[in-house]
């Protein structure tokens, strides 16, 4: 079952039979047997189901809590017929009727279980943290073994919803009233994100902050329902790569957040693109997860483009760092590093002293504009380096005679014509090189992909597909990059992307 399905319920159980009751036997005597069944007693502070409130005739409670167990979900809980009838909602409660989420149906609940917080011990069924999320009161408009029709009236919550079954213990929850907060935007769920150009430090720089730039790769996260995706520049979902940055979504439960940020492998107190290298290209989920354990990744934070229902793009930078703030985003995995407004040349010298790539200057009242490149950020380095294009190769000589000696490379132009820009011998591993050479093979061609001045003639081309970064110490004014040093392969630009820089 798909948890953001869009059917409505009754397409969904069309020509379904259902039965009685789902998850315990209706005949059974005691309401709460699988409860307590799943249960120590004297192993978990949850309370045994034995008290007995009396409730004024018509009263309906309602709890919704937080659940940090194995995976985060939360575990929403009705008053009916003596006990709590249950729900884990993996996504959370839908706060809009354009998505409906996955419930699925568990054991009944004592009424006890309406005030319940704390922890669950390790080893015990649900280990780990439940907190009191939302709770209330709700009318109840239909109360059936497949269809559960309510209106709440909690703190978070309020509004008409329907519970469906579907299939087995599997539900859905769909919000039938609109969104409680009628200027709501959905979240988006693709953003391009905005550029820097390069250039000097800004003259005027009280009118800018300033930023470390990372060496990384550029990801933006859409955080909902408790999960996280992260998408790379060409919009690439690559959250498969780096699990050890999940528990974002946890550190932001019940929130929905789109941050722009970087993934930066640190060795030592500097990030390093080419230690970043192992993981971006690693296909093996074994290895993935090694890596993950022995040798994390972190993300930087640098912006807050979506919050909550609202839109931020449209809000000055200083407003959107403002917001970032609040959210105190700092865990083993990430965090968000503090700006600095005004005194740029301060920052770029204590970059340069600690061999880091440089700054990144953004005007306080710039807005976000998403896959732009624009005058209101740029880029101060320390270290010239760029995203380059391989056209071609050279055969090498010596020790590596017969294989690949030099990476051919260009960048595009203005109009996205592709100039030669040199050749890049250096700081490849003998892996690389045995990687590299699998990898232009089938890309081969007969002509040239370059425009204009070309490269040696001994150059074997290759179709313009795949974008390294290199290092380099300056650019000719025949737009040559002098001494580049090959830094690794990406596959979060695309060719048409890259410009210098």
């Amino acid at each position: 079952m798909v948890a953001n399905d869009t059917r409505t319920p009754a397409a969904l159980t069309a020509g379904r039979s259902l039965p009685a009751r789902i998850g315990y036997d209706s005949s059974m005597a005691d309401r709460l047997e699988r409860y307590r069944g799943k249960r120590d007693p004297g192993a978990t502070p949850e309370p045994a189901g034995d008290a007995h409130a009396a409730l004024p005739e018509g009263t309906r409670r309602f709890v919704v809590q937080e659940h940090h167990a194995r995976r985060l979900h939360w575990d929403l809980r009705l008053e009916h017929d003596g006990v709590l009838a249950s729900w884990a909602v993996p996504r959370g409660i839908p706060p809009g009727p354009e998505r409906n989420h996955l419930a699925v149906r568990t054991e009944d609940h004592p009424l006890e279980y309406l005030d319940f917080h704390g922890e669950i011990p390790a080893g015990q069924y649900g280990a780990g943290t439940m907190a009191i999320w939302d709770r209330g009161t709700y009318e109840e408009h239909k109360f059936r073994d497949d269809e559960v029709m309510i209106t709440f009236h909690g703190e978070r919550v309020r509004g008409r919803y329907v519970l469906f079954r579907t299939k087995g213990d599997d539900w859905m929850i769909h919000r039938m009233d609109p969104p409680e907060d009628p200027e709501r935007e959905p979240m988006p769920e693709e953003l391009a994100p905005m550029l820097a150009r390069t250039g000097p430090l800004p003259p005027d720089d009280g009118r800018w902050a300033f930023e470390i730039k990372w060496d990384g790769v550029r990801a933006i996260a859409f955080v909902q329902g408790g999960r996280l995706i992260l998408k790379a520049r060409s919009g690439r979902d690559i959250t498969p790569r780096y699990p050890e940055l999940r528990p974002i979504a946890a550190a932001l439960a019940g929130r929905e957040v789109v941050l722009d940020g970087e993934v930066v492998a640190f060795d030592g107190a500097r990030p390093s693109f080419q230690k970043l290298q192992s993981r971006m290209h690693l296909t093996s989920e074994h290895a993935v997860r090694r890596l993950a354990r022995e040798d994390p990744v972190s993300y930087i934070v640098f912006d807050l483009l979506y919050l909550d229902g609202r839109s931020l793009l449209d809000l000055r930078y200083d407003e959107r760092r403002a917001k970032l703030a609040e959210l105190e985003l700092s865990g083993p995995t990430w965090q968000a590093p503090a700006h600095h407004v005004g005194d740029g040349a301060a920052l770029l010298e204590a970059t340069r002293a600690q061999q880091l790539e440089g700054v990144i200057a953004k005007r306080l009242d710039c807005p976000y504009l998403p896959g732009r490149r624009t005058q209101g950020w740029v880029k101060v380095k320390n270290i010239c380096s760029s995203d380059v294009v391989v056209g071609g190769w050279l055969p090498g000589e010596g020790n590596r005679a017969g294989r690949l000696g030099a990476l051919v490379i260009g960048i595009p132009d203005d109009d996205g014509v592709l100039r030669y820009a040199g050749r890049v011998g250096t700081g490849f591993t003998e892996a690389e090189l045995v990687r590299l050479g699998s990898l232009l093979e089938p890309l081969a061609r007969v002509d040239s992909p370059f425009s204009g001045r070309q490269p040696p003639k001994l150059t074997r081309f290759v179709e313009p597909q795949l974008v390294a970064r290199v290092d380099y110490n300056e650019r000719t004014q025949a737009g040559t990059l002098r001494q580049p040093s090959y830094k690794g392969l990406r596959d979060d630009v695309a060719p048409a992307d890259v410009r210098l820089g």
